[in-house]
C-alpha cells in the first residue's frame, strides 16, 4: 500500500486587514502554516522566515526521526528571526505561530506552537489534534471559564507561546497515517470566525480545493476580521500523488487569493484580490502645445488633490494615535503611562508621557519600577502594553502590575527559594485580569508558597494583528 497526500491550500487577507501576515506551504511531504503577529513589527516577515526554514523538508526523503527534522527546522527559523531582530531593532516584537505536518508514508510528524490549529477527520469523527498555546485556553483547561465564555472572551487572541527569536519548546508528536484521513490546518482567522460544528460539516466536502474554498467563504461570512488561511490534505492510497507545492499568503505571490471560478468564496476573495498588472504602454503621438498645457494643468490639479488627501490622512493618523494609550518603561525604570503608540516615524516619537506609576494628585513614596516586576510582566512593560483608554492603563498598573510586584516579593514557606517561572513569549498586548477572577496560575507553582494569590503568566498578543 502506497499512501500519498492530495492537498489544497488557500489564504485570504480577510475583509478588515490591509495586509496578509499568514504564510502557507503545502507539498507532497510537508504541510505548514504560520500566522505572523506584530503589526508594525513585521509579522509577515516572521511567518515567511519560518516557512522558508521548513520548506526544504519537502525536498528530502523523510528519515526515521521525523521529530528531529522538524525540531531542527523550527530552531533554524526561530534563530533566523532572532538574527533579523538583532540587525534591525525595529523588528523586535515580531513573531509567528506554526503548525506543520511532515508526511512519511504511514506516519507523520506534527509540530505546533501558538493557536493555529490542526484537525483530523477519521471515520466520520472530526476532532482538534493540537492544543492552543493561549491564555484563554489555559483558563478553559483550569475550569475557570466555560467553552461558551472562551468563544467570546476579550483575551482569546493572547498567546503564551510563539516563535519570536527567543527560546521556546514546540509541541512535537508522531501520528499514524491511514488511508481516508483528512487533515485541516488553519489559522485562527478561520477557527475564531467559524464554530467547530460548522467546520465539521464543511470538512465533509469531498474535493480538497472546493473544501478549502468553502472554509474561506465561511470565515468571510463570519466577519473576516483576520487573515484566514486553510490547508486541506487527504491521505489516499494511490501510486502517485500531487507533487506541485503551493506557497501562499505572505510567502506567495498572491495567486492563491485571485479569482478562481464563480463560487461564493471566489467572489468574496475577488473583493480583496491584488489589482491586475498594468498593460504595456503604447507609444504616444506627439502632443501639440495646448495639449501639453492641459496635461500640465491636470498634473498640478492631481498633485493638489494628493496633498489634500495626505494632509487629511495625517490629521486622521494623529487623531488615532492620540486616542491610544499604553503602559511602558519610563525614566529611572518607572512603570508609566504613555499617550499614543510605541515607536517613531522619521525620528518623531508617536507617544507622549501621560502619567507615572502613582495616580495623579497623590503623594507617591514608592514608585513602581520595572525591575520590581516578575520577568513576564517586566518583558510585557518593556515592549509596551497597549490599552484602549487612560482608565484601562491606570487599572493595569494599579491591579495587574501591583499583583506581580507582590508576588515578586513573596517567598515559599520554609524559606526555600521558589523556582523562576518559564519565560513566556514577549507580549505586545497584555490586558488586565478579568473582573472577579485571579491571574492564571503558573504551570510549575511549587507547594507551600506563602502567597494568597497564584502567580500569573503574562500573555502575548497573537496572529491577526
Amino acid at each position: 500500500m502506497t499512501l500519498v497526500l492530495r492537498y489544497a491550500a488557500r489564504s485570504d487577507r480577510g475583509l478588515v486587514r490591509s495586509s496578509n501576515q499568514d504564510s502557507v506551504y503545502a507539498g507532497p511531504r510537508l504541510l505548514a502554516l504560520a500566522d505572523g503577529m506584530g503589526g508594525h513589527a513585521a509579522g509577515e516577515v516572521a511567518s515567511k522566515v519560518v516557512i522558508a526554514s521548513l520548506a526544504p523538508l519537502d525536498d528530502d526523503e523523510p528519515g526515521d526521526d521525523l521529530l528531529a527534522q522538524l525540531r531542527e527546522a523550527v530552531a533554524n527559523g526561530n534563530a533566523a528571526i532572532a538574527e533579523l531582530v538583532s540587525q534591525d531593532p525595529d523588528l523586535d516584537g515580531m513573531g509567528t505561530t506554526l503548525t506543520a505536518v511532515l508526511f512519511a508514508g504511514n506516519r507523520l510528524g506534527l509540530v505546533h506552537v501558538g493557536d493555529s490549529r490542526a484537525y483530523l477527520l477519521r471515520g466520520g469523527q472530526f476532532a482538534q489534534i493540537t492544543r492552543d498555546d493561549s491564555f484563554v485556553n489555559e483558563l478553559l483547561e483550569q475550569g475557570r471559564i466555560t467553552p461558551e465564555e472562551a468563544a467570546v472572551h476579550p483575551q482569546r487572541s493572547l498567546l503564551l507561546k510563539a516563535l519570536t527569536g527567543h527560546e521556546v519548546e514546540p509541541s512535537l508528536t508522531v501520528r499514524e497515517a491511514r488511508s481516508g484521513d483528512r487533515y485541516l490546518i488553519c489559522s485562527d482567522g478561520l477557527s475564531g470566525m467559524v464554530s467547530d460544528e460548522t467546520l465539521a460539516e464543511a470538512v465533509q466536502i469531498p474535493d480538497p480545493q472546493q473544501c478549502a474554498d468553502r472554509m474561506i467563504e465561511l470565515a468571510l461570512k463570519g466577519g473576516g476580521t483576520d487573515n484566514v488561511t486553510v490547508i486541506i490534505a487527504d491521505v489516499v492510497d494511490v501510486d502517485f500523488g500531487e507533487d506541485a507545492p503551493i506557497v501562499g499568503g505572505a510567502a506567495g505571490d498572491g495567486s492563491d487569493e485571485r479569482h478562481q471560478g464563480d463560487s461564493p468564496a471566489a467572489r468574496a476573495r475577488a473583493l480583496t484580490q491584488p489589482p491586475p498588472q498594468p498593460r504595456p504602454e503604447l507609444p504616444q503621438p506627439t502632443e501639440d502645445p495646448k495639449a501639453k498645457r492641459r496635461k500640465r494643468f491636470r498634473w498640478l490639479a492631481g498633485a493638489l488633490v494628493v496633498l489634500v488627501v495626505l494632509a487629511a490622512a495625517a490629521i486622521a493618523t494623529r487623531y488615532f494615535v492620540l486616542s491610544q494609550y499604553y503602559v511602558g518603561e519610563g525614566a529611572d525604570e518607572e512603570v508609566v503611562i504613555y499617550r499614543g503608540v510605541p515607536g517613531s516615524i522619521l525620528g518623531i516619537d508617536l507617544h507622549t508621557y501621560e502619567q507615572g506609576s502613582c495616580p495623579p494628585n497623590q503623594v507617591c513614596t514608592d514608585k513602581l519600577r520595572v525591575s520590581q516586576l516578575q520577568e513576564d510582566a517586566r518583558l510585557a512593560v518593556q515592549n509596551g502594553v497597549k490599552k484602549d483608554s487612560l482608565d484601562d492603563a491606570r487599572k493595569y498598573i494599579d491591579d495587574f502590575l501591583q499583583l506581580h510586584k507582590r508576588l515578586n516579593n513573596c517567598a515559599p514557606a520554609g524559606g526555600q527559594t521558589s523556582p523562576t517561572p518559564t519565560n513566556p513569549v514577549s507580549p505586545t498586548t497584555t490586558p488586565s485580569a478579568p473582573a472577579g477572577s485571579t491571574a492564571p496560575s503558573s504551570a510549575n507553582q511549587p507547594a507551600g508558597r506563602d502567597c494568597s494569590t497564584p502567580s500569573s503568566t503574562a500573555p502575548t498578543t497573537g496572529g491577526g494583528n
